[in-house]
């Protein structure tokens, strides 16, 4: 397939690309400057995308560097680094927002483009690594090196459909494909088809290892790709199942399409309010979501708390026999989240069985029927049970008392959430919901999952 067509679509313009460099050239220019004036012993570098001329059209971020020698005191690292970068920001015009990885860092906007500024070790190879970011320069110029001339178009490429089959992205939220593993993908297999053509085979576990270093073994994740510039390092360990599967299917779907070029961009969906809750409706299931506010944090702290709250109410729910369809969750990132519920169940009986101890326990079933009455207990293979009267027949019954000060300890809530959702957290009309375009587009998705890997 001829891709030139999709390429002038999405390679950045020659506006864009000299603008880019204009501006990183003169934050680079700034900083090292002032390290030299200072006497700091620290050299601001450009890294990321930008820095390996991999980056899509509208995703030119700059990643400056500000790497510091081995010798560095790490708290002086953290001081001087920050400053430096508060200083560009105040020559720039710019307001510096910290956030936190293994150390701060600085993100803010100069000119159009997102800027971060973050400091780190300036080390020769992974053995020296004190923290994680320190790798990143050590990432840009082995791509520098070993990305051949006219790949960088195939990892445009490559990366573009892994946006619109939904499976780009490292952060937690998307758990897919980082763009440093997409940079090794196209090295070790060349184009952007072959990529495919090798991904429509992949197993569980399969193993990228460019150097040979041989420390697969030392991991057990869907698929291994050691880092080349640290043999322990696996690159796609941030890679979750569900979307290396869905790569891998949308691999196939898009060879067996005769290349549709269609892939390269978002889906048409023209969504109708009216026909998704309808749908709902026709499955018969009761929905059910819990709305609540949401503190500021970052966001790589947000989504996993959310996810990892939505997964207790669920595994909570089923071990009370209230049956979870599904599970997913929604936020705007500003204000707000939404825990979405799809139970198989409205209404359970009101009495449950009730386990106790097995048959050979002679004392603990004694106990068992002194507290349940001899006439009231009864054996399921070699159980000893009770039919007991239930507390809730209603998952709404059940979840309003979860959702208190007293009970809340039942469930695992992200540590940063608990304060919020038992202050602010209401059972949504869905119907209201739905009047958020945004929040529609997710219920669509959570009605027809994986929309975005077929066309």
């Amino acid at each position: 397939m001829d891709y030139k067509d999709i390429l002038d679509e999405i390679k950045p313009t020659q506006k864009e690309k000299d603008k880019v460099g204009e501006v990183s050239n003169k934050l680079l220019d700034f900083l090292n400057d002032k390290c030299h004036v200072d006497n700091i012993d620290a050299q601001a570098v450009l890294g990321g995308s930008v820095a390996k001329k991999t980056y899509l059209r509208g995703k030119s971020d700059i990643d400056i560097f500000i790497a510091f020698s081995l010798t560095t005191d790490k708290q002086d690292l953290k001081k001087t680094g920050l400053d430096l970068a508060h200083q560009c920001c105040d020559v720039f015009d710019a307001v510096p927002n910290h956030q936190f990885a293994s150390h701060p860092y600085v993100t803010t906007e100069i000119e159009g483009f997102e800027v971060d500024f973050v400091p780190c070790y300036r080390i020769n190879d992974g053995s020296q690594l004190k923290s994680a970011v320190d790798r990143t320069i050590l990432h840009t110029k082995y791509v520098q090196a070993n990305l051949a001339e006219g790949q960088n178009d195939e990892v445009l490429l490559l990366k573009r459909f892994m946006d619109m089959t939904g499976t780009y992205g490292s952060e937690f939220k998307v758990g897919g494909f980082a763009g440093y593993l997409c940079e090794l993908l196209i090295i070790q297999y060349g184009t952007f088809e072959n990529t495919l053509k090798e991904a429509s085979e992949w197993r569980y576990g399969h193993i990228i290892d460019l150097k040979e270093y041989g420390t697969a073994k030392n991991f057990n994740d869907p698929l291994i790709c050691i880092d080349p510039t640290d043999k322990n390092r696996n690159v796609g360990a941030a890679l979750r199942l569900d979307k290396f599967s869905q790569f891998i299917q949308s691999a196939r779907n898009y060879l067996d399409s005769n290349k549709n070029d269609q892939y390269f961009f978002p889906l048409n969906k023209k969504l109708d309010k009216d026909n998704i809750l309808n749908e709902f409706k026709r499955r018969e299931s009761n929905l059910i979501a819990i709305k609540f506010d949401i503190p500021e944090i970052p966001l790589d702290t947000l989504h996993p708390q959310i996810k990892k709250t939505s997964d207790s109410l669920r595994k909570i729910l089923n071990k009370n026999d209230f049956l979870v369809f599904q599970n997913d969750y929604w936020t705007d990132e500003e204000s707000c989240a939404i825990i979405l519920l799809e139970l198989a169940v409205s209404k359970l009986n009101n009495v449950k069985v009730h386990e106790g101890p097995k048959v050979y326990y002679k004392q603990a079933c004694s106990n068992f029927i002194d507290k349940f009455g001899l006439k009231n207990c009864y054996l399921i293979d070699d159980v000893m049970v009770s039919n007991v009267e239930r507390e809730f027949t209603t998952p709404q019954d059940f979840i309003v008392n979860l959702l208190t000060k007293e009970q809340i300890f039942r469930i695992k809530v992200g540590k940063n959430l608990t304060e919020p959702l038992l202050d602010t957290y209401e059972i949504a009309d869905i119907n209201d919901l739905a009047e958020n375009n945004e929040f529609l587009i997710f219920l669509d998705d959570f009605l027809y999952p994986n929309q975005h890997i077929k066309r």
